[in-house]
């Protein structure tokens, strides 16, 4: 299978080198020079096969709708554009509307994985048709881990829905985080406490809170063990904000997500051990910069 894929940034840049491994032929578009295998867009749609295939992975919003835009006046009917950005699921009804007035097709795909994707595989929760998803499936297949394909992969449901549970994921994993953040700086605070990092360390096998997220907490601690490096500051990068509207829209309780995303906008007034260690974790799983300690 031969596909385009845009977008050659943190993830996309490993995910075009999984899917090579995978017996995937992958043409990149980037705007970097240096790291792109064809000069234009217009160069990547005459290298693949019709129907084309093309997976769109830059920045959610404006940039993401000029790539689609771009695409609908570029590709021919019966191609299909998969956004595996981390666009907001109305973005997608528009995108596949927009789109299917030209005859091309549309789906979404949630990606997770981060920077550690290319060795571990990414977990993918796709968004569409049952037969543009079909089509998809040797991709989808060649990120995912290996195993199971349930374990790994979801169709969720129609345009939409795949981003929709990306949404979701990303809330949990705010919670998550913080969490296990507060539950650091608890620990920190006690003076009987002489081995913190050591403390987390023997909770990552056989304990109800063994996670990923945990044994990145222990990889951090281990690089800095006082997170002196690390500002308090944490962005949010969108989901969060939009896992909290969609649990207002639908009247769904959620204290503890948007308890995790207030904490976050209290990290930019007053210093924080919590929020440090929520600093750290999003740049140990996903590579997200942190601001040095001033």
């Amino acid at each position: 299978m031969h596909i385009g894929l845009i977008g050659l940034g943190k993830m996309g840049f490993n995910m075009r080198e999984r899917m090579r491994n995978g017996g995937i032929e992958v043409t990149g578009y980037d705007r970097n020079p240096d790291i792109t295998d064809v000069a234009s867009v217009d160069e990547l749609i005459t290298a693949l096969p019709t129907p084309r295939l093309v997976w769109v992975m830059v920045p959610a919003g404006d940039i993401t709708d000029a790539v689609v835009t771009e695409l609908g006046a570029k590709l021919s009917p019966g191609d299909l554009v998969i956004d595996g950005g981390n666009s907001r699921f109305t973005e997608d009804q528009k995108h596949a509307a927009a789109l299917a007035e030209k005859g091309i097709r549309f789906a979404d795909c949630g990606v997770s994985g981060g920077v550690w994707g290319l060795q571990n595989g990414y977990g993918l929760m796709a968004g569409g048709a049952d037969e543009d998803i079909a089509l998809a499936m040797p991709v989808f297949d060649a990120l995912r881990p290996e195993g199971d394909r349930a374990d790994s992969f979801v169709h969720v449901g129609g345009v939409g829905a795949g981003h929709y549970a990306k949404m979701v994921h990303n809330g949990i994993e705010y919670g998550l985080m913080q969490a296990y953040a507060e539950g650091y700086e608890l620990l920190a605070a006690k003076d009987i406490v002489k081995d913190l990092p050591g403390t987390f360390r023997a909770w990552q096998k056989g304990t109800v809170v063994r996670s990923w997220l945990l044994d990145l907490m222990v990889k951090a601690l281990d690089e800095d063990p006082g997170l002196a490096s690390i500002d308090d500051y944490v962005e949010d990068s969108g989901e969060g904000r939009w896992t909290v509207e969609e649990a207002i829209a639908n009247a769904v309780p959620a204290p503890a997500i948007t308890a995790a995303l207030f904490a976050r906008f209290s990290s930019r007034e007053d210093s924080s051990p919590a929020m440090k260690m929520v600093s750290a974790l999003r740049h140990q799983f996903g590579g997200h910069a942190t601001r040095p300690a001033s």
